[in-house]
């Protein structure tokens, strides 16, 4: 026969309502923390690498059409 004794099944409830606490807890600063770093990246006027990537094939495309466009004129 098994008995339950009351305190330990308190401390065991109280255990599993810090732990979903403590979680959450940190979901949250995981969030703030993004949220604080976006911020900061847009006020340095930072861009991601998609765009930068985007940037730098068109101004290669650009400075291939500036370069065919010397040679035309010099022939």
């Amino acid at each position: 026969m098994q008995t339950q004794n009351p305190f330990l099944d308190e401390m065991s409830k109280l255990t599993q309502a810090a732990m979903g606490l403590a979680q959450a807890a940190g979901e949250e600063a995981k969030s703030a923390m993004r949220a604080q770093t976006d911020r900061w990246a847009a006020d340095m006027d930072l861009i991601r690498r998609e765009e930068f990537e985007a940037l730098k094939a068109e101004i290669t495309a650009l400075r291939a059409e500036v370069a065919a466009l010397k040679s035309a004129k010099n022939d």
